[in-house]
């Protein structure tokens, strides 16, 4: 097993990356007036129907964040809640025509950022440290739930 001192710098890196890309994240999609939260939220009710119950999950937020999102977002036009069509006491996410139309800028944001943060590592590099990261979302899962 790894030393305490080790692992803490670990982590703490790990902390400093998620930073800084959600950092660039939030820069490539400030003249959209989107924030990263926001612009995946579009993206994943976009994709099928969804609760907000299942965006909360998707989007690792509480309640009240999904409630505050979606509020911004149908503020700025781009989404509104329907009745869900096979359950009457639910609803459901439904993109604006604004919505729909601003769905393809976002992608590439996405892309060009992953871009940068993975420039210089080998394909083999790259799954070998998505595995690591999926294990680590994977232990704390089990503390979290």
């Amino acid at each position: 097993m790894a030393s305490i001192e080790l692992m803490l710098g670990g982590g703490s890196l790990l902390n400093q990356v998620g930073r800084d890309l959600n950092t660039m994240v939030e820069r490539q999609l400030a003249p959209l007036g989107l924030t990263a939260q926001q612009a995946a939220l579009l993206l994943q009710a976009s994709r099928e129907i969804r609760t907000p119950s299942q965006l909360k999950q998707q989007l690792g937020t509480d309640t009240a964040g999904m409630t505050r999102l979606l509020d911004r977002l149908a503020d700025k036009g781009l989404l509104r809640r329907v009745q869900h069509p096979g359950d009457r006491r639910s609803i459901i996410i439904e993109l604006t025509a604004d919505g729909q139309a601003l769905l393809p800028r976002l992608p590439p944001i996405f892309g060009r950022v992953n871009k940068q943060l993975f420039h210089g590592f080998t394909a083999d590099e790259i799954t070998l440290m998505t595995g690591m990261l999926t294990r680590m979302l994977s232990n704390l899962a089990t503390q979290i739930n």
